[in-house]
């Protein structure tokens, strides 16, 4: 049986990307096969951390994982790692920027996929219970035009570097351990720009601000995330491009309160609305409603309108919306108030405060 990926990375359920992104570097660091050879124990960990980052690091895993776990990933077809080479190379590059090297492959510039981007879009309850299309401006990072993603000027071929001799690894021996490590002089390129491009300044990317629909479905709440295939940072070197992910987040409402798919609101009545029944109207994120109250209706009673929430974004039956009954008491009351309420009372049998003198008073005038 697997364990938990957060158990795996002594992170929390809340950890942000950063903190997931510094446990498994100390992990790694540590389990290292290269700095373990012929521990099994400690491949095995070190495989098992690298599963909990692939997934953990991955907006859309970790939302899946976070709500189904191990078998939510297995139907979406993440299978894990089966063996070293796995690991080694999905995470090349990550383990160069750990600790400079230990990917035991030779660099190379063929096409690479490019990196995802997480937006967060922010909506009304009723865009939410609509569903809406927004049109979201985001930076996204490509090739330079002017050297078409290589980082140096057109005409003016890069050198063999002299140090890993096109390499872009080189060995170093620690007693009787030999770990390859990322060529110091061209940062693992393999080549030296002698005339970096202009434009870009030798970075081979530039960034450029796009502008993107998402359409948003009804039913979305907070938290969830929607997927933009191909709307993420650009490949290089002609690699697809990576996915844009949108974080929703629902504002706050005035009048209403949400609850999974459930609506909750208040609807305030007098005191006779409540003792004789009454209609009244209401409002619902659907629009207007009248509706009916009962003779007799207490404070804090409950009026269920069925399928009048929040509709399902996975296609099931619609929420409900609740409707709390507050009775308003008056604070005062005129004299011919008080004095029908007395008579109520006297009818009802019910003890009440004695007559204030003044009421006396105004009494006797009528």
């Amino acid at each position: 049986m697997k364990r938990d990926y957060y158990e795996i990375l002594s992170i929390s359920r809340s950890a942000t990307e950063i903190e997931i992104k510094r446990a498994y570097r100390n992990l790694a660091k540590q389990h290292h096969p290269d700095l373990n050879p012929g521990d099994q124990a400690a491949e095995e960990k070190f495989k098992e951390a690298s599963e909990a980052y692939e997934v953990l690091k991955d907006a859309q895993k970790r939302a899946t994982y976070d709500q189904f776990g191990h078998d939510g990933l297995k139907n979406q077809g993440f299978q894990g790692f089966h063996n070293m080479e796995d690991v080694f190379s999905s995470f090349g590059d990550v383990f160069e920027s750990f600790f400079g090297g230990g990917s035991r492959r030779q660099r190379h510039d063929g096409p690479r996929q490019g990196s995802d981007i997480e937006f967060v879009s922010e909506i009304t309850l009723e865009q939410a219970y609509a569903g809406t299309k927004q049109q979201i401006e985001v930076e996204i990072n490509q090739d330079c035009g002017t050297c078409e993603g290589k980082g140096y000027e057109p005409g003016n071929e890069p050198e063999t570097c002299a140090t890993c001799q096109g390499y872009g690894q080189v060995q170093q021996n620690r007693g009787f351990i030999s770990i390859a490590t990322t060529c110091p002089s061209c940062q693992g390129r393999g080549k030296k720009i002698t005339h970096p491009c202009r434009t870009c300044h030798g970075k081979a990317r530039v960034g450029k601000v796009e502008k993107v629909e998402i359409n948003i479905p009804a039913g979305v709440d907070t938290g969830m995330h929607l997927r933009v295939p191909g709307k993420g940072h650009r490949g290089s070197q002609g690699g697809p491009a990576g996915d844009l992910y949108v974080q929703v987040h629902v504002q706050e409402h005035a009048q209403f309160a949400r609850m999974d798919d459930h609506i909750y609101s208040t609807v305030k009545i007098g005191l006779a609305q409540a003792s004789i029944g009454c209609n009244v109207m209401i409002e619902t994120l659907g629009g207007r409603q009248e509706i009916e109250i009962s003779k007799g209706a207490q404070n804090g009673d409950q009026i269920i309108l069925k399928g009048e929430g929040m509709p399902s974004i996975r296609g099931g039956r619609a929420g409900n919306h609740y409707v709390e009954v507050k009775v308003l008491i008056p604070k005062r009351l005129s004299t011919k108030q008080e004095q029908l309420l007395r008579e109520f009372a006297q009818e009802s049998g019910e003890k009440v405060a004695e007559p204030s003198s003044s009421f006396l008073k105004k009494c006797k005038k009528k």
